[in-house]
């Protein structure tokens, strides 16, 4: 029934610098938008905060990572009073922040690639040593999936939470979500659907 649907649009924040140098970000950093991901986040395709739809009973909430590239992404696609939710900040890489796979690879061998597998099992009670373990990251995600009321809502967030949301509500292990990615998701009667994934334009 209408009344009981959930629509919601997850975000990956428009490009910064360290997308384009591939470095895993530190907790708290807040690195601006590059002046192509401005161009990008301002051409973002959502709903409009101001329209509500026919087929759902209220207007889109809009919800946004804490971070500043999220906070930037949603006032430029027109989403200045999108509420900053801790949920949606990027997973704690512990010692791998501020580094490249190539660094990390030359510096810890085979042992990222196990950090980051543990990261991405929302059952793991491991992750990158002095960050988040799979357990706990997929726990906060999935507590703010579980608020979320019927309607539609609207969530600029970073490549982590986007990635552990799809896999928490349809079991898509992996997928490629650059900066700018959509990915729009249903739920009717307690269940979830990917209705769509659109790349940057």
């Amino acid at each position: 029934m209408p009344g009981d649907t959930l629509i919601l649009h997850l975000i990956r924040h428009a490009p910064t610098l360290a997308n384009a140098q591939r470095r895993y970000p530190h907790p708290h950093e807040d690195a601006p938008l590059t002046p192509a991901g401005v161009e990008l986040a301002r051409r973002l395709d959502l709903p409009r905060p101001d329209l509500p739809r026919p087929d759902l009973p209220r207007r889109a909430l809009a919800f946004t990572s804490p971070l500043g590239r999220a906070r930037q992404t949603a006032r430029l696609a027109g989403f200045p009073h999108a509420a900053p939710t801790p949920a949606l900040a990027e997973a704690d890489f512990g010692v791998m922040a501020g580094h490249t796979w190539t660094e990390l690879e030359a510096a810890h061998g085979e042992a990222p690639r196990t950090w980051i597998d543990a990261l991405s099992d929302p059952h793991s009670l491991h992750g990158p040593p002095g960050g988040e373990t799979g357990h706990s990251f997929h726990a906060r995600v999935q507590a703010w999936l579980d608020d979320l009321p019927a309607g539609e809502a609207v969530a600029f967030t970073h490549a982590g939470p986007l990635l552990a949301a799809l896999r928490l509500t349809v079991g898509l292990s992996a997928a490629a979500t650059p900066p700018g990615t959509v990915a729009t998701l249903r739920r009717d009667g307690g269940h979830w659907w990917l209705t769509a994934l659109r790349p940057p334009i």
